[in-house]
């Protein structure tokens, strides 16, 4: 049985990973609430990834970082604070996480960390300065330690696009929005939080034990394609 440490695994994909997850692994998820799942393979500290220290964890084998934004502004309405709050939520506070907890991680079987961007990262999208900024900061994260840590340690992340959870909901709150966001996609559709969990399941799997350094684009298309 494997030792999972999700940060942020209270909703949304973290929530979808955790479960998942948890039947035939041994989770830890850290947040600020508690997940409403209950299992006897989950265990749960209340904290705030940002200001309060994080619990000791003695040997992990996977670390898996949630936490993430959505402020999309005009750049002329977006202020030097919301740069530095998706900046700490994004990045600062996944560095934090992996320096506390890269001993323990080196004492795993197989260790692996994977981390979250988004397809702003690679796609320019109007209102998305500040969030695209942070995110391409967790894409350089990504391929810097993926590097620095092998051969031991594999470092991979999902950028997925819009997805059905809590974050989104001012994206997805009627249905001509959930329309016109499926419109914009090549295959009609925008993610939920399970399509992202199996994505997550596999990097963190033995079957992806060859990957290491790269972002992974669950993008219903709309990055890659043009039509």
């Amino acid at each position: 049985m494997r030792k999972i440490l999700v940060v942020g695994g209270s909703k949304g994909i973290g929530n979808a990973i955790i479960t998942s997850l948890v039947d035939k692994n041994s989770i830890i998820n850290i947040s600020r609430s508690a997940p409403l799942l209950s299992h006897t393979n989950l265990s749960h500290f209340t904290c705030n990834i940002l200001t309060d220290d994080l619990p000791i964890i003695k040997e992990i084998d996977t670390f898996i970082y949630c936490p993430g934004s959505i402020n999309l502004k005009p750049i002329s309405r977006l202020k030097l604070e919301d740069f530095r709050n998706d900046f700490e939520i994004n990045v600062i506070g996944a560095v934090k996480a992996i320096q506390h907890y890269l001993p323990s991680l080196k004492k795993g079987n197989k260790p692996s960390i994977l981390l979250f961007s988004t397809v702003a990262a690679k796609l320019g999208m109007p209102f998305h300065a500040s969030v695209a900024a942070a995110k391409s900061a967790v894409e350089g994260l990504t391929k810097s330690l993926g590097a620095e840590l092998a051969p031991f340690i594999r470092v991979n992340a999902i950028a997925p696009t819009v997805t059905d959870t809590d974050l989104a909901s001012k994206l997805l709150r009627n249905e001509r929005m959930m329309e016109n966001i499926k419109e914009r996609h090549p295959l009609k559709k925008y993610l939920v939080p399970q399509e992202v969990a199996d994505l997550a399941t596999f990097l963190i799997s033995e079957k992806a034990s060859a990957i290491s350094g790269q972002i992974f684009e669950l993008d219903c298309g709309i990055v890659s394609f043009k039509l």
